[in-house]
């Protein structure tokens, strides 16, 4: 909470450095992610998961559980679904590490999707906030890695022209 002007600040628009863009922002291959700060307060976010994952489809089903504050719309990366919903990012990418999309085309990933997907989950804010500060983001950071390292072990990894890498039908 912004004490001085009494409004709630997003932790993750207060860990991630902003950049100025006239639209959504695409997901950018190799490298850092721009992630522009909202004007108005998140409304809703979109969890592009992994759906040939076991920990993504686990953490599907949690965050489903979940009393959420805002909104999450869970849609299984690189399908039609997000596919139509943002044709601007590079949906390969959206296949090897957890990305969530704003309302207002917000893109984060990696250590920021983690937190920000707690950041909308009504048990979570406050732990959400704790990973955004010095003290947190270690844990934070080795608890995404920790994920990865699992998942590289469980899910095949995409090669250009897999069959194994197809994507998954559907949507939400």
């Amino acid at each position: 909470m912004d004490r001085s002007r009494g409004r709630a600040v997003s932790p993750v628009a207060e860990a991630t450095p902003p950049a100025a863009a006239p639209g959504p922002v695409p997901y950018a291959a190799g490298g850092p992610t721009p992630v522009r700060r909202a004007a108005a307060p998140v409304r809703r976010l979109t969890v592009l998961y992994d759906a040939r994952c076991p920990l993504c489809a686990h953490l599907r089903g949690w965050l489903q559980r979940q009393r959420q504050l805002v909104p999450l719309d869970l849609v299984p990366a690189g399908s039609a679904e997000a596919l139509r919903r943002f044709p601007e990012l590079d949906h390969a990418a959206t296949l090897q590490e957890i990305t969530v999309v704003g309302d207002l085309g917000q893109v984060y990933r990696e250590t920021a999707a983690w937190i920000v997907c707690l950041w909308a989950l009504a048990e979570y804010r406050s732990r959400a906030h704790w990973l955004t500060t010095p003290a947190g983001r270690p844990f934070a950071r080795g608890t995404v890695l920790a994920a990865a390292r699992y998942r590289s072990m469980t899910v095949p990894p995409c090669a250009p022209g897999s069959t194994a890498c197809a994507t998954p039908p559907g949507g939400t």
